[in-house]
Order: C-alpha cells, then structure tokens, then sequence
C-alpha cells in the first residue's frame, strides 16, 4: 500500500527577489508554497534596480551567495521565462587611477575568466567613439543581467503556476507567528514562515528592525535612448563603481577615493556610482545615487540626475543622453551588516538583505535560508 504525504507548507510575506527566492528554492526542495504580497505587484527594489547580476564584483559572504544566485537565474531564464542574459560587466578605467584598481584586482584577486582589456579593446567592445577611448577595462564574463521590470513578475508568475505555488497580491499580512500567518483575506496555517519585506521589515517586527538599525536608501535613476546603436553588450561600472563594491577593495581603490575626493566632490557627494546595463529594447538604465533616511521623501534633486547623466554621456563620448524615464529607487541598509535575518519565533524566518544586492544575492539567500528548514 503506498502512502502519500502533505508537503510541508512554507509562507513567504513579500514578492520581491528575495521573498520569490525563497519560493523558487521552497518549491524545488519539494514544499508547497504561498506567496503573500501587499501590492497588486512587485513596485518597490526589486524593479526599480539595473537588473544587474554581479556576482563578480562582490566580496566574502556577499559574492559566495552572489555566485550561488548565477545558476539559479540561469534556471529561471529557461523555466520561467526570465527576460536575462549572460550579459558580462565591463569596468572602465578612463583615469590612471582607475586602471590602477582594475589592474590590481586582474593581478592578485580576479575574477573567473576576468581579462583586461586594452582602451582600444574596451571602445571597440562598447561600440564607443574614437575621441571616448578610455584608458583600459576589465571584461568580467560570467555576470547576467535581466530585465528588472518583468522579470520579479515572471518568477511570480512561474510560481503562482506551479502545482504547489500559490502567489496572493493584494494581500496585507498583519502578523506572523509559529504555525500562521494572519492577513487581510484570513488566517493561513504553515509549517514555515519567511518575511522578505526589505526597507518595509519593521511593519512587522519593529524591534528587529530597530535593532539592525534598519533605514531606507533612495537612489536617483533613469532610462535613456542609447546615443548610437551599442549591440547588446556588457553593464558597465566606472571609477565611482571601485569605492562601492567589495572585489575592488585595496590600495588602489583608497587611492582613488582620495583623488576623487579631491577633484570630484560632487561624487562623494551623491555617493555616486555611475553606471548603466544595456536592455533588449535597445535603451539604457542610468544611474545612481544614495542618499539614507528613516523614510524616504519621493522628491528628485535634479542637479544630481545631471551629475550621473553627465558622466555617462562623457563615458559614451555624447554630448547629452535621452531621458526617457527618471524614478527612484528604494532599498533597505543598514551600517551594521549586509543582512538582517533572524528567528524571533520557531518556525519564522525574518530575511532582508539591506546592502542593496537583491537582484545578486537574493536567489542565493533563498536557498541557503531554505535549506536550513
């Protein structure tokens, strides 16, 4: 006689990245899964990013869980039908000391497959004119990029479709506790428990929140028109990417902070990294800058969009970019640590990643979480 068991149930509170990598490693570990968002869809970080996948570009936990999450996307570009591709990022070095970072992570930490590329090489790449020739660049090949604006509905969309995914929009969840989740539309009973509510965590646990020092981190963004036809090529990171990312970290890069702090100050300002990933529509996401509050006030300083947009058009050798789009950003941080996550019942997982690395690391996260169930 053969007997069948109930999977075990997991309800995950947010559909962002985060919460839908918990779902996608729930439901390829075997459990059912009910997926539990406020908003009719996804509209906070997890579409208002670069949809930038760079694992190469991260550092110690971060890039182990950023490498994990590369396979994962992979996945879901197949079985979901994720707008992505494995795209490669560029970094640009257009000043000495920006070639000095690159050439220092190339020699003693790069990354796999990572190759410098003469400025020649990295013009022809980017399809860049002639008088645009930066110095040099280092070609990292094994980063994806998606499609930021459908592909967290895509992943939904996969899980809402699976015989043991569930996926309810429009659904606030008032509490979580051991065994239940309480919502809008009624109590639903669980084995296990995942809150992914980024910036928003302390709508439920407050104290948790408190604790972690969890705040809100607003960025300036835009969509542009490409200057020329540039392929489909690599995202591109530039010298204010080095103080940023974790593989850039050394002598070379505090070199360069001081002279950016120097002769840039606009930069340090804004806390800026300017960088953009090409999408299949043949447009550009530009970006960004940072700026931490309690709440975030949705109100755009236009003289830091200038900032961002001028220093992309000198890359790209224009005179000015298109603006198609201009929005903000939103994602959780928190000086103390990369993530926030805790058990502050049995059974209840509360996950945020607050280094604004979700699209990197959120698969990834996802299922070391799941795996611990």
């Amino acid at each position: 006689m053969t007997t069948t068991t109930t999977p075990q149930h997991v309800v995950i509170v947010g559909a962002g990245i985060v919460g839908l990598g918990h779902a996608v490693a729930a439901l390829d570990a075997g459990f059912r899964v009910t997926v539990i968002e406020q908003d009719a869809q996804a509209v906070t970080a997890s579409v208002r990013n670069f949809g930038h996948v760079c694992a190469s570009l991260q550092a110690g936990e971060i890039g182990d869980l950023a490498r994990a999450s590369l396979p994962i996307w992979e996945s879901l570009i197949t079985r979901a039908g994720v707008e992505g591709r494995r795209s490669g990022t560029i970094a640009v070095a257009r000043s000495a000391a920006e070639e000095a970072v690159i050439t220092e992570l190339a020699s003693e930490r790069a990354p796999e497959g990572a190759a410098l590329l003469t400025g020649a090489e990295t013009a022809t790449r980017l399809r860049l004119p002639d008088h645009a020739t930066p110095r040099a660049g280092l070609l990292m090949p094994n980063d994806l990029t998606a499609n930021p604006r459908t592909a967290v509905a895509q992943i939904a969309a996969w899980v809402g479709a699976h015989e043991r995914g569930d996926v309810r929009f429009g659904t606030t969840v008032y509490g979580a506790t051991t065994g239940a989740v309480e919502t809008s539309r009624g109590r639903i009973d669980c084995d296990h428990v995942v809150v992914a509510t980024g910036h928003l965590v302390g709508r439920l646990f407050p104290e948790l929140a408190a604790a972690g020092e969890v705040r809100e981190c607003a960025l300036q963004m835009t969509r542009v028109r490409a200057p020329r036809d540039m392929g489909l090529g690599p995202a591109v990171v530039t010298g204010t990417s080095m103080l940023r990312y974790g593989a850039f970290a050394g002598t070379a890069a505090d070199a360069l902070r001081a002279e950016l702090t120097a002769e840039r100050p606009e930069f340090i300002e804004i806390d800026a990294n300017v960088m953009f990933t090409q999408q299949a529509d043949g447009t550009l996401l530009v970006g960004d800058s940072h700026i931490t509050h309690d709440a975030a006030p949705p109100f755009l300083d236009e003289r830091w969009s200038e900032i961002l947009l001028a220093e992309a058009a000198a890359l790209l050798g224009t005179e000015r970019l298109e603006v198609l789009e201009r929005w903000q950003g939103v994602y959780a941080v928190s000086k103390k640590q990369n993530f926030l996550i805790a058990e502050p019942e049995p059974g209840v997982h509360v996950v945020s990643i607050t280094t604004g690395i979700g699209m990197t690391a959120g698969l990834g996260l996802g299922a070391r979480t799941v795996a611990s169930f």
